[in-house]
C-alpha cells in the first residue's frame, strides 16, 4: 500500500477511482456488456424504454453541469504544504501557524473574476487567490486577490459592483472586460473605487503567470493568543519567483495563441517538478498603533504601506500535486472567510461582515446542498462531530440515537470543547454604539492610496497607467461618463489626467463632476471631506519594477532554429540558461525533426504556426549558416523577432544570424544591451542578466515596430 507523507492526498485517495483494466459498468455495478448500441426492437426498429442503461448514461450527462461561480467562475487550483519558519505563539494560539515541524496541506485556487469558465485567462481582472488549509484544528480558509484592496467599503453594494462589470444585459457583451458603459458608470458615481481601479489598469492585472504573482488576504484580521491578548494582522503571499506582468497588447495575443496560458503554466510546471513557492507575509500592529495611521484599517479600499509596518514572512508555502480530476477538485471546492479556527479573527470590516453571510449561500446555490464540506477536496481532516444532520446528498453515516443537545441519551456527547478549554472562541471586543445604517467619516478618502500607488511605480509603469485607462475610457460609448471619470482622476494625479485625457480627445476637468459628488454624500452628508495628510508619498513595494526578483528560473526562451543549426551555438547558451532554471523551447518552421550542422537530431514540437513569440520570455537566434539561410526566408521569424522587441523582451542573435538584423524593424547598432551576440562570455552574461530582469521597458518608447 502506497505511504502518503500529505494527509490530505490519503484522504483524498479514499474517494480516488482508478479505471485501468477495470469492466465498463453502470452506476449500479453492473457489467456494461455493448455501450455502442441502444437496446432495440430489430437493429432497424424503435428504441425500447426499458434500456436502463442508456437511460442511465443520458439522465447523467444532462445534469453533468453545475451553476458556475456568479465571480470567479474561471479557476486553476493545485495541491501542496504549508509551513512556518518560527513559532508564533506571541500572536496567535493557531497551532500550524506554532509548530515548525508541522507541514500543513493545502489547496489552492486561482482565478479571475468578471469572467465566465470558458473565458480567457489573460483578461484584464483582478485575480482570485484562495487558500485551503488543512489544519489539524479544522480548515482555514484565506480568501484573497492578487490585489490588497477593494471596489467598494460596505458588502450591501457587492452585487451592484459585479452586475456593472459583468457583460451588459440587453446584449450579454463584453465577455471578462471592464472596458465598457456600466462598469464605468459605476466606478465614475463610487470614488471610493478609485484605489482599485488604479490597480486594475496597472500590470498587476496581466500577470505573467499565477506562479508570479502576489497574495493579499485584504481584510484587516485578528490574531489572538493564548493570554487572549489581540493583534490586528493583513494576510500576504509573496512569490519566490518575483512579480510579473505582460504587456497589453501582448495579453491579448496570447488569449488568442492559447487563452489556457495560466493554467497551462501552472499545471505543466507542477508537472515538471518546478514546484511553485510563496512566503506568509503578516503586517502586525496593535489598536494604538492603528489608531495613529491617516486612514481607516478597516476600510477594505487601503493598504497598509509596507514602509509604515514591514510585512514580516513567517512561512513557505509549495504547490506540488495538481488535481487528480479538474471537477471534482478545483471546481467543486468551496472556500469561505468564515472558515477560520482558534487563534485567528475577524475584524469590523463591513466588506469582510459582509461576505461572512454570503459565502455559504453562494455554494449551497452552486453545489446544491448545505453537506458541500463533505466532498472530498472541502472535509477537513480533523473529524467531524456535531448534530446535523441529513439534507441533500448526505455522506456520512452518522451512528448513535441523538441528534440534539443537550442529551443525557447519548453521554452529553459531542460535548462542549470548552469541558478541555481548547474551543474557539471570539475575541471579546468591547462594543458600545447606536444602531445605525451609515459609513464612518474615517472612510471618506478616496484619493490619497490611489495616488500613492501611481506616484509609486517607474515612469514606464505609469504610462502602462494611462494606456490603460485611454483604453478602457475609449470603449465606453458615453461621452459624460468619459468625462466624469476624467474628473476622478483629476483628483488622483494632474500629469495621469491629462494623458488620458488627451488620448480621448477631452479637456481635463477642473474637479470631481457634480454627479460623483452628489452620489458620494449619501454616506458622507459633508463630503468632499478634509483628508489627514499621509505618512508617506512613496512606497517602493507598490511597484513590480522596483521589487523584482533576481532569477530566471522557469522563465521560457525560444531558440530560432532550422536544418543545418549549429549545436555549439545552442550548446553554449543552452547551457547556461538551463543551469539558471530557464527552458529553451525550439521553434521550427515545422514540427517533427532536423539535423545540426554536427549531423545530430533535434526533436521540434513547436513550429511558427503552432506558437507565437507571445509564448515565450525571450529568444535566440543560434549559428549555423544553412539555419540562418533557411530562416531568412521565413516571414515568421521577422514577425517573431520583431514582436519580442515591441513587448520589450530579450533577444540575442549569434554572429551568423546577425546580418537577419538588418532586416528587421529595429536598428542593429542600437544602445540596448539586450540585443547581443553570443561570441562571448560577457554577452552571454547580458542576456541572462537581461532575462533576470524580466523586460526592457526603457525601450518602451521606441517599440512599436511593425510586426
Amino acid at each position: 500500500m502506497k505511504k502518503y507523507k500529505n494527509p490530505k492526498e490519503k484522504q483524498l485517495h479514499s474517494d480516488a477511482v482508478d479505471n485501468q483494466d477495470q469492466n465498463l459498468t453502470t452506476n449500479q455495478g453492473v457489467n456494461i456488456h455493448d455501450n455502442n448500441n441502444t437496446l432495440k426492437a430489430g437493429n432497424r426498429g424503435p428504441s425500447l424504454l426499458e434500456d436502463f442503461i442508456f437511460r442511465e448514461k443520458i439522465f447523467h450527462f444532462d445534469h453533468e453541469r453545475i451553476p458556475e461561480r456568479i465571480v470567479h467562475a474561471r479557476g486553476s487550483g493545485a495541491h501542496g504544504v504549508f509551513k512556518v519558519y518560527n513559532s508564533l505563539k506571541k500572536y496567535t494560539t493557531a497551532s500550524f501557524l506554532q509548530d515548525t515541524q508541522k507541514e500543513t496541506p493545502v489547496f489552492v485556487r486561482f482565478s479571475t473574476v468578471a469572467g465566465s469558465r470558458g473565458s480567457t485567462d489573460l483578461a484584464r481582472d483582478a485575480r482570485g487567490f484562495a487558500v485551503k488549509f488543512y489544519t489539524d484544528e479544522g480548515i482555514f480558509d484565506l480568501v484573497g486577490n492578487n490585489i490588497p484592496v477593494f471596489f467598494i467599503q460596505d458588502a450591501i453594494n457587492f452585487p451592484d459592483l459585479v452586475h456593472a462589470v459583468k457583460p451588459e444585459p440587453d446584449n450579454e457583451m463584453p465577455q471578462a472586460a471592464s472596458a465598457h458603459d456600466t462598469f464605468w458608470d459605476f466606478v465614475s458615481l463610487m470614488p471610493e473605487a478609485a484605489h482599485m481601479v488604479m490597480w486594475t489598469m496597472s500590470d498587476r492585472a496581466i500577470p505573467r503567470s499565477l506562479r508570479m504573482m502576489e497574495g493579499f488576504g485584504i481584510h484587516t484580521f485578528r490574531l489572538i493568543n493564548d493570554k487572549e491578548e489581540s493583534y490586528f494582522v493583513k494576510f500576504h503571499w509573496k512569490p519566490l519567483l518575483g512579480v510579473h506582468g505582460v504587456a497589453w497588447d501582448e495579453a491579448q495575443k496570447i488569449s488568442g495563441f492559447d487563452s489556457d496560458f495560466h493554467r497551462r503554466d501552472l499545471w505543466e510546471n507542477i508537472e515538471k517538478g518546478n514546484y511553485p513557492e510563496w512566503e506568509l507575509g503578516l503586517q502586525i500592529f496593535s489598536q494604538k498603533e492603528a489608531d495613529k495611521f491617516s486612514f481607516d484599517v478597516l476600510d477594505p479600499t487601503k493598504l497598509i504601506p509596507e514602509e509604515l509596518v514591514p510585512v514580516q514572512r513567517v512561512g513557505k508555502m509549495i504547490l506540488n500535486k495538481n488535481p487528480e480530476n479538474f471537477f471534482a477538485e478545483t471546481e467543486q471546492v468551496a472556500f469561505h472567510p468564515g472558515h477560520i479556527v482558534p487563534g485567528i479573527d475577524f475584524s469590523n470590516d463591513p466588506l469582510l461582515q459582509g461576505r461572512l453571510f454570503s459565502y455559504s449561500d453562494t455554494q449551497l446555490s452552486r453545489l446544491g446542498s448545505t453537506n458541500f464540506h463533505e466532498l472530498p477536496v472541502n472535509r477537513s481532516l480533523k473529524p467531524v462531530h456535531n448534530n446535523q444532520r441529513d439534507g441533500f446528498m448526505r455522506h456520512d453515516i452518522v451512528k448513535g440515537k441523538v441528534s440534539y443537545f443537550p442529551n443525557s441519551l447519548g453521554g452529553g456527547c459531542p460535548y462542549h470543547a470548552m469541558i478541555q478549554g481548547k474551543g474557539f472562541q471570539s475575541h471579546p471586543e468591547p462594543i458600545e454604539a447606536k444602531k445605525t445604517r451609515g459609513r464612518s467619516d474615517s472612510f471618506a478618502d478616496h484619493f490619497t492610496q490611489a495616488r500613492l500607488f501611481y506616484q509609486s511605480q517607474t515612469p514606464e509603469e505609469q504610462t502602462h497607467i494611462a494606456n490603460a485607462y485611454s483604453f478602457e475610457l475609449g470603449k465606453v460609448n458615453t461621452v459624460d461618463i468619459r468625462k466624469r471619470y476624467l474628473g476622478i482622476l483629476a483628483e488622483i494625479d494632474k500629469d495621469l489626467t491629462k494623458n488620458v485625457a488627451a488620448n480621448l480627445g477631452l479637456r481635463v476637468p477642473k474637479g470631481l463632476a457634480k454627479e460623483t459628488i452628489q452620489f458620494a454624500r449619501y454616506n458622507h452628508p459633508d463630503y468632499p471631506l478634509k483628508t489627514p495628510k499621509p505618512q508617506i508619498t512613496d512606497s517602493p513595494a507598490l511597484s513590480m519594477e522596483k521589487s523584482k526578483g533576481k532569477t530566471i528560473a522557469t522563465r521560457k526562451v525560444a531558440f530560432l532554429v532550422a536544418d543545418g543549426v549549429s549545436q555549439k551555438s545552442i550548446d553554449k547558451l543552452k547551457t547556461s540558461l538551463e543551469k539558471g532554471g530557464a527552458e529553451v523551447v525550439f521553434v521550427a518552421p515545422k514540427v517533427g525533426s532536423i539535423k545540426t550542422e554536427e549531423g545530430e537530431t533535434l526533436e521540434i514540437q513547436h513550429s511558427f504556426l503552432t506558437d507565437a513569440s507571445v509564448l515565450y520570455d525571450a529568444m535566440f537566434l543560434p549559428g549555423g549558416k544553412k539555419s540562418v539561410e533557411r530562416l531568412k526566408k521565413e516571414p515568421d521569424v521577422f514577425h517573431f523577432s520583431n514582436e519580442m522587441f515591441r513587448h520589450c523582451k530579450p533577444l540575442a542573435f549569434s554572429k551568423d544570424s546577425e546580418p537577419l538584423i538588418d532586416k528587421m524593424y529595429f536598428e542593429k547598432n542600437r544602445d540596448d544591451w539586450a540585443l547581443i551576440t553570443e561570441s562571448d562570455n560577457a554577452s552571454l552574461k547580458n542576456f541572462i542578466t537581461a532575462l533576470e530582469k524580466h523586460r526592457i521597458w526603457e525601450r518602451e518608447n521606441s517599440r512599436k515596430v511593425p510586426v
